[in-house]
């Protein structure tokens, strides 16, 4: 059995005649509505003459509906199946979906993509996705390690075997199709690219594709560095910082002739104070990308603070006191001892992942057309 699976935002009328053709051509069809709205009715209205509508009141992403497909069809049908995936927009051909599939049923552990080339003999891309295409192209084979010369076509097969781990995988916009493709590389698994036709219509003008917004959300997919190397440069930020400030200032008291001890322990509380505040914010900003209050971890972050600032200038003194160590060399060491317990405390309490809610999204799933009708 094959399945025809297509994700659909505010469509026109060559939805219908795609899905027309997939079922003269003996698949299934699952088309999700993605909130298009009222004024789209008669398009899904006319398409559920030849497949299962699901439809949602408002946009969630194609990511998301590609998913609440893979769902459908894992209700629905029983294996064995094969399914591709298709755009709503005309410009793929109902032969290369089923070139597709029968990859797909040759290597049912493989993701197949329909890989758009800009051959002489064929409709040449337009410039935007062409050059878009190309740059990311060339990233993604720095990244993952592997050649992939079409990273954004919307037609993949792959059979049932492949369902739940694409269930799995993160993402609810376009950057779910790069997270696919990273997973799969990740993971060793095959990823085989077939030629496939190009249809354009009018320039690719249909396409729903934001450059800027939806480019930001696919890079930072591939470029994603983890928390903890972030968290390492956060921490040198701080140090250099903290380092910089505390020189400074220890250089300042000896030129005013103040006791070793009270140099080494005014200078290391402003300085922490300067770092802490640069490094507070650079972690719940960027490295840990806290959803928690601002107000309840600056208050935990603070009790930590205090706590390291505490031990850290109790160690220094020791070191510098009691150990004769250099003022500078005391610092090296102390914040290399404090560092181990700064990324567990912020990991797993402050800026710890909260669970997410399990909720119905609002605009819940209706189901009519071929299909069974809630």
């Amino acid at each position: 059995m094959r399945i025809a699976l297509i994700p659909a935002f505010e469509p026109d009328l060559k939805l219908v005649n795609t899905v027309r053709e997939l079922r003269k051509t003996g698949f299934e069809v699952v088309i999700v509505n993605d909130g298009s709205g009222s004024r789209y009715h008669e398009v899904f209205e006319e398409a559920a003459a030849y497949g299962a509508v699901l439809s949602y009141r408002k946009n969630r992403g194609k990511g998301a509906v590609l998913k609440d497909g893979l769902q459908y069809i894992r209700q629905h049908y029983q294996p064995p199946f094969t399914v591709v995936t298709v755009d709503a927009d005309g410009q793929h051909k109902t032969a290369d979906a089923v070139r597709c599939c029968l990859e797909a049923e040759k290597q049912p552990e493989a993701l197949i993509l329909g890989s758009r080339r800009d051959d002489a003999e064929q409709v040449r891309m337009p410039l935007r996705s062409r050059f878009g295409n190309a740059l990311t192209r060339q990233v993604f084979r720095i990244r993952a390690g592997v050649s992939v010369y079409d990273t954004q076509t919307g037609l993949r097969a792959f059979s049932d075997r492949l369902v739940q781990p694409l269930l799995d995988i993160p993402g609810d916009r376009y950057e779910y199709e790069m997270n696919m493709l990273l997973v799969f590389a990740d993971q060793k698994k095959p990823i085989v690219e077939i030629p496939v036709s190009k249809i354009y219509i009018d320039g690719n003008e249909t396409s729903h594709f934001d450059p800027v917004r939806d480019s930001i959300r696919i890079y930072r997919c591939i470029l994603k560095v983890p928390d903890v190397v972030k968290f390492g440069l956060s921490s040198l930020i701080g140090f250099l910082t903290d380092y910089g400030a505390y020189a400074a200032l220890v250089t300042m008291a000896g030129w005013t002739g103040a006791p070793a001890v009270f140099a080494v322990t005014v200078s290391n509380i402003l300085a922490r104070i300067l770092s802490a505040t640069i490094n507070f914010t650079i972690n719940r900003k960027y490295v840990f990308r806290s959803r928690e209050k601002t107000a309840v971890s600056a208050f935990q972050y603070a009790i930590l603070a205090a706590a390291i600032l505490a031990g850290n200038t109790v160690l220094l003194n020791i070191l510098v006191e009691g150990a004769g160590i250099s003022r500078y060399l005391a610092k090296l060491v102390t914040e290399l001892t404090f560092f181990t317990l700064s990324w567990i405390v912020q990991k797993w309490i402050i800026f710890r992942d909260k669970p997410a809610c399990s909720v119905k999204p609002e605009g819940y799933l209706t189901v009519c057309g071929k299909g069974e009708v809630e």
